[in-house]
């Protein structure tokens, strides 16, 4: 009598679960790197809404952005319905809506004054209207380097897209 047995040997499953970790190893870092260009990207992409925003109240304003906080675009959702979040992955900054407020620029173009904290993440807007250079700007409070390795100056972080 002839004794069929099926199935596989400990060899054979041994070699596929060291395939199966192989490409796990290959695939797990390309896939965190993918969040991060989605992160990065959600944030290009919200930048340009609310460099939108203000370019229509620039219009509707003859000429005058606004001076606040950037209240004036959300209220009664007339520009933007809000400020949306600023996701900055691989530089330690939290994901916020917060906006900083500037006032003043140092000769290298580094954001001071005003209430704001340069590169505490989130968001950074140049309120003063004196320094017309200036004035209206609104970029991501970052000055670390991007996902591309590219380093990010202060004045125009996260524009280059």
């Amino acid at each position: 009598m002839k004794n069929n047995k099926k199935g596989f040997t400990l060899i054979e499953l041994m070699i596929v679960v060291a395939i199966i970790g192989i490409l796990a190893a290959i695939a797990i870092p390309k896939f965190a790197d993918l969040i991060n260009k989605s992160k990065e990207g959600a944030t290009k992409g919200a930048l340009s809404s609310v460099r939108s925003a203000l370019q229509v109240y620039y219009g509707d304003n003859e000429g005058w952005f606004p001076t606040d906080d950037l209240a004036i675009l959300i209220e009664n959702a007339k520009y933007i319905n809000e400020i949306p979040v600023a996701k900055v992955p691989t530089t330690g900054h939290a994901d916020t809506k917060a906006v900083a407020i500037f006032s003043s620029a140092t000769v290298a173009g580094v954001f001071s004054g005003g209430t704001g904290t340069a590169d505490a993440g989130g968001w950074a807007y140049f309120n003063n209207p004196s320094v017309s250079s200036m004035w209206g700007t609104f970029v991501a409070n970052c000055t670390h380097e991007d996902i591309k390795g590219q380093a990010i100056a202060a004045v125009t972080p996260w524009s280059a897209f």
